[in-house]
């Protein structure tokens, strides 16, 4: 009787246990994600915020909010960002947040395409315009000159610009006029103007304030209409993680660039001293880094090529005598190279295109580093053999016995056979003529 009562018991237990469990898991704290972006629009961001809009489809989160900071980045990572908003069955609300930060340039038509866009105070957006494809005349930079074709070109990219730009502005209910004049004219406005004009919903000061306000707003989703309920949800913080970090500096093109020459270093060293091992292990590291940084950089392959050639220039510099030419167009060659390494079409200039800052130092410490090397590798060649036959000739020993058709004799603490011309007494000073293979033609040193 009383192991029925017992297992009536424990059913009832796991019965309450069950029926909680459901309830919990239909009606349980719904979750809001928060990303934050603060830097440029590169395939590193992109991949962060794809991966995180599969996530909380596949979640059933309630609403995702990206706050954002960026000086704008590349027009490729750009539109898979701004694909992945439109195509999401999860609300986007972008928070360009905190204050003192900006949106400018690519950040804008992200903003623009999110279901929300937010400001913090202190914020500013605008200043949208394509970049200048060739950099305008200068011959650097993967670029080309400043011509009529170079105008037209960026006349369609512009007007490319505009036409998306408006298409997002009139699918979120956006000001259509001032985005265009953001494209064309580069213009900027702080967060109370962007929402007087109506770019922005509205400003919110901290995440609680913009919570609030999403709280029963309505929207629109390719999969029907939603209505979200931010209060009492659970906020979860979504940082970037620590290997899209460190992807995000070495992608710096300043950090890509000097790995890049630290590993054209490292396997010099190693080629000149077999057997060194660290410095080819370490120069493999950084060209693998720096290819690594290379896939989410524009890179210009042609840059990339010059430089390979001034590191090839130096190195014959150290074998062939040229009289300085081969360090001069190895010059040159890194030069150029360094200003083109990265194409700057779809990117601002200031963005994807090494510091002149870095370049002259890097190129300066190369022409030296390779200058010393000769210098020693000279050094080295006019220097008498220490090793070898060639080593031993014109040294100095002691004859161990006497010396003339054979002998023993000892030279740097080592026993030889010898001979010589005529009877050396043992104990003489003796001088080391020649080699025959084994033997040493020896005479005696007259004091």
């Amino acid at each position: 009787m009383c192991s029925k009562n017992i297992l009536k018991i424990i059913a009832a237990l796991i019965l309450f246990l069950a029926a909680l469990f459901a309830e919990n898991e239909q009606g349980g704290t719904k979750e809001i994600w928060v990303l934050e972006l603060d830097g440029i629009i590169n395939p590193v961001a992109a991949a962060y915020i794809s991966d995180n809009l599969k996530a909380a489809e596949a979640n059933d989160i309630e609403c995702l909010i990206l706050k954002l900071d960026t000086p704008g980045g590349l027009m490729t990572s750009m539109r898979d960002i701004i694909k992945d908003i439109l195509n999401s069955s999860v609300p986007v609300a972008i928070y360009i947040s905190p204050r003192g930060a900006q949106c400018a340039s690519a950040g804008v038509f992200i903003t623009v395409s999110a279901h929300f866009a937010v400001m913090s105070p202190g914020t500013n957006i605008g200043a949208a315009h394509p970049v200048n494809i060739g950099g305008g005349g200068s011959p650097f930079g993967g670029g080309k000159p400043d011509t009529s074709q170079t105008r037209t070109m960026m006349e369609k990219v512009t007007n490319d610009a505009v036409a998306q730009i408006r298409s997002l502005a009139r699918e979120r209910g956006r000001n259509e006029v001032w985005l265009e004049d953001a494209v064309r004219k580069s213009v900027s406005i702080t967060e109370t103007e962007a929402f007087e004009l109506g770019v922005i919903d509205t400003v919110a000061a901290n995440l609680d304030e913009l919570l609030d306000y999403l709280d029963g707003k309505r929207v629109k989703l390719p999969n029907g209409e939603k209505t979200l309920s931010t209060h009492d949800a659970r906020i979860v913080e979504r940082p970037i993680g620590l290997h899209r970090k460190i992807l995000n500096i070495i992608s710096d093109t300043n950090i890509a660039y000097l790995l890049l020459i630290l590993g054209f270093y490292g396997l010099f060293f190693e080629i000149r001293s077999p057997g060194a091992i660290f410095p080819g292990v370490l120069g493999g590291i950084f060209l693998v880094l720096a290819f690594f940084a290379f896939q989410v950089l524009p890179i210009n392959y042609a840059g990339l090529a010059l430089i390979i050639i001034a590191i090839i220039l130096f190195i014959l510099e150290i074998s062939i005598t040229s009289y300085g030419l081969l360090t001069i167009g190895g010059i040159i060659s890194m030069v150029l190279g360094s200003m083109m390494l990265f194409n700057v079409d779809d990117a601002p200039r200031e963005l994807f295109s090494v510091s002149l800052s870095v370049i002259i130092p890097v190129v300066i410490c190369t022409v030296l580093f390779f200058v010393i090397a000769l210098s020693y590798v000279v050094k080295a060649h006019r220097n008498k053999p220490a090793t070898g036959k060639e080593g031993i000739v014109g040294e100095i020993g002691i004859a161990v016995s006497d010396v003339e058709a054979s002998g023993t004799v000892e030279v740097h603490g080592e026993i030889w056979q010898a001979r010589a011309e005529s009877l050396i007494p043992k104990g003489s000073r003796i001088v080391v003529k020649s080699v025959d293979r084994m033997i040493l033609n020896v005479s005696e040193l007259n004091s």
